[in-house]
């Protein structure tokens, strides 16, 4: 019987590590609204920074960004589930769920650790949770995950927005806030010690992860592990000439609900009620388009984009990095900006702090194979301690293999 074994770096798909960089950006500047304040999780969601007008900025992190960037990162993550199944199988392995229940297990512990400590906005946590779900699924035919995705996004959505407009007809629901928890935040996160800056994260990871809030993330995620899954099974990113009919069909449908879903409701007011299908229906849409996007253009943005996919590589350090970044930027026990910035500003922090990402990670990779928590998670998946510093045969070797 064969030993399990991580993916080597022949059987990436670049175009893959480049979309998985993307989406640690745009992770990042939607996150940006949630470090720097707290009106995007107790209340005022038509302005993530606070009262005043929100203007430009806001409208293109909420047409391009919001809900598009943890959509593709779902999708790149069903994707490569199914990926790493495969290979498990391949190689013969004697349980490869058993494996993959140990890599959900611990990203679930990375998670709490994340978040409980670091920054409550964390992800892992959710997606581990969520990952051991997608187990169910991995028997079932192609159009069984197709039907399943559909009716998890498409009928919850529906049904809240119809809640939601009922009950916008009765009053204005686009400013509701919990004052006294915003007011909270700022004593905490803005001018609070360490411990009371725990505190605050500790209470506001709880609300977040609420068994309502968590079942409705779970309604957004799931659906894109298994789209993820399809493509994967499909090869319709492996083979991308010989599926490239399938693939524009599929990229032209998902520009148009990208349009209709996403920027649409500007035509309208951007009412408050359609939050939930923009972001379920022009999120998922729009992520498929992305990524579908960046294949067909790595041909001719190949140097670009490889330095992109550095940091996709590097995406579970990257994505840690960032939240430790924020806090410094924001929180009392660092620079002390907590809702202090402008939404220009906020997103400029985000695009400086991603560029030094790219430097450092191409760099990192020169010298190493793998992130140090990318190391570490994979290490402790497959009991075994990988040897992570590349020798100098194996540079020479890349190098040619990219020229």
């Amino acid at each position: 019987m064969n030993q399990a074994a991580p993916l080597t770096d022949s059987k990436r798909l670049p175009w893959i590590d480049t979309a998985r960089g993307f989406a640690i950006l745009g992770i990042f500047l939607v996150n940006l609204p949630s470090f720097h304040g707290p009106y995007f999780l107790y209340g005022n969601m038509n302005n993530y920074w606070g009262t005043e007008e929100p203007g430009i900025w806001q409208a293109i992190l909420d047409i391009f960004f919001q809900a598009s960037f943890y959509t593709l990162f779902s999708f790149l993550f069903g994707f490569g589930m199914q990926i790493i199944l495969e290979n498990l199988k391949s190689r013969n392995v004697a349980s490869p769920r058993k494996v993959a229940v140990r890599r959900s297990i611990l990203l679930i512990i990375f998670g709490l650790i994340h978040g409980l400590l670091i920054w409550y906005g964390d992800i892992l946590f959710t997606y581990g949770i969520i990952a051991l779900l997608l187990l169910l699924f991995v028997k079932s035919k192609n159009v069984t995950l197709f039907v399943w995705s559909l009716c998890l996004l498409l009928i919850p959505s529906l049904m809240f927005s119809g809640l939601l407009y009922l009950a916008s007809l009765l009053e204005d629901i686009s400013n509701l806030a919990n004052m006294a928890a915003i007011e909270a935040s700022y004593q905490h996160y803005g001018n609070g010690t360490w411990g009371e800056i725990i505190g605050q994260n500790v209470n506001d990871w709880l609300y977040s992860n609420s068994l309502l809030n968590f079942i409705f993330v779970i309604f957004n995620i799931l659906p894109m592990f298994l789209i993820g899954m399809i493509f994967a099974r499909k090869k319709w990113l492996h083979n991308v000439k010989e599926h490239y009919k399938t693939l524009h069909k599929i990229w032209i449908i998902s520009f148009i609900l990208f349009l209709l879903f996403k920027a649409g409701p500007y035509l309208f007011g951007n009412p408050y009620w359609f939050s939930t299908l923009q972001d379920a229906i022009g999120g998922s849409a729009s992520a498929v388009f992305y990524v579908i996007t960046i294949t067909f253009l790595y041909p001719k943005l190949t140097g670009l984009f490889q330095l992109i996919g550095s940091v996709g590589k590097l995406a579970l350090s990257n994505y840690i990095l960032q939240s430790i970044i924020g806090i410094f930027i924001f929180y009392s026990i660092g620079m002390g900006l907590y809702g202090k910035l402008s939404p220009f500003q906020t997103l400029l922090i985000g695009i400086i702090v991603f560029a030094v990402q790219i430097m450092l990670s191409h760099l990192w990779l020169q010298k190493y194979k793998r992130g140090p928590l990318e190391w570490l998670w994979r290490s402790m998946i497959y009991k075994k301690k990988f040897v992570n510093q590349r020798v100098e045969e194996e540079n020479v070797y890349d190098k040619a293999e990219n020229n």
